[in-house]
């Protein structure tokens, strides 16, 4: 199969590469900049989808970029970023007159209201509430193809909780801290925390890329990119403790990662949702790390 990914060159997407490498796949990368195995968005946009059974769109400014203060300029790339790039793919399968068998976009579980005590599947219904639920809104809108592409491109939305790997996403600001015996819970601690490694997103994509077509839709399918261990901040802290055999005594309060991070970012952290990958399952998905034991072990080589 040839696979086009956007944001190729992202933690996600080197990982994805790899494993479609390794099944004798062929891949191209969409990337800024131009080289072997790779187009540019303007080479897309002036020339096309090159041929292609399957388009995945990874590309996207880190959230959580510890480098970028939380203001309105910041706000606008995380939006512009997502939503131009998935728009230049959709456009360009739309417009190519052998469009891939299958087309991916993964965006984020943000769009599930937090709560303590709900629990979302992937048929779950929602509305935006905030800033973040409205990208997830305005992203996935943007993926959509015109109902005549739809018939022959199969369409699928994963969302992905917190990304876990050794090179790269939420681990790699939280090893140092944790490391140096500074760990601790974020806010009340009590907070689902929705997870999954890297490793198993990308299983979900390919799971996805290569799966038969189910009935041509007009719609989306969508897939929880989630483990299905169900876990707390509280035990997601505690784990990464035990596995580095470190102390997880300084707990952070939600007011001071407000101030770090700006509340509408720190919500990521502070709050969660209990997400549940009942269609990920359904779809004969086989995860290689269903629990934080297993991720974290291999994470943190111990």
């Amino acid at each position: 199969m040839r696979v086009l990914i956007g944001g190729g060159s992202g933690f996600v997407g080197r990982e994805l590469t790899r494993i479609l490498r390794d099944k004798g796949h062929e891949v191209t990368v969409i990337s800024r900049q131009p080289g072997p195995g790779k187009i540019t968005w303007g080479e897309l946009k002036s020339q096309g989808l090159p041929p292609c059974e399957g388009a995945v769109n990874l590309a996207g400014e880190n959230v959580m970029n510890p480098l970028r203060w939380w203001n309105e300029s910041y706000k606008k790339d995380l939006f512009s970023s997502r939503i131009d790039t998935t728009k230049a793919l959709s456009q360009a399968i739309a417009a190519s007159p052998s469009p891939p068998r299958s087309w991916v976009l993964v965006s984020g579980v943000a769009c599930y209201k937090p709560s303590l005590t709900a629990q979302y599947t992937e048929d779950s219904e929602w509305t935006p509430f905030d800033l973040l639920s409205n990208l997830v809104k305005e992203w996935e809108a943007s993926a959509l193809l015109p109902e005549s592409v739809a018939k022959t491109t199969k369409q699928v939305v994963i969302r992905p909780g917190a990304v876990l790997g050794r090179d790269g996403g939420a681990m790699k600001q939280m090893l140092l801290p944790f490391w140096l015996g500074l760990g601790g819970t974020l806010g009340s601690g009590t907070q689902p925390f929705p997870w999954i490694h890297v490793s198993d997103l990308a299983g979900i994509i390919v799971h996805a890329l290569e799966s038969p077509s189910d009935a041509p839709s007009p719609t989306q399918q969508v897939l929880n990119g989630v483990a299905p261990a169900l876990n707390t901040n509280y035990e997601f802290t505690k784990e990464l403790g035990r596995v580095l055999r470190r102390p997880t005594v300084f707990p952070v309060p939600g007011f001071v990662m407000n101030a770090l991070m700006g509340s509408e970012r720190a919500v990521i952290l502070t709050e969660g949702q209990r997400v549940v990958p009942q269609r990920t399952l359904e779809s004969g998905f086989e995860y290689k790390f269903p629990d934080l034991s297993s991720a974290l072990k291999e994470i943190v080589g111990s």
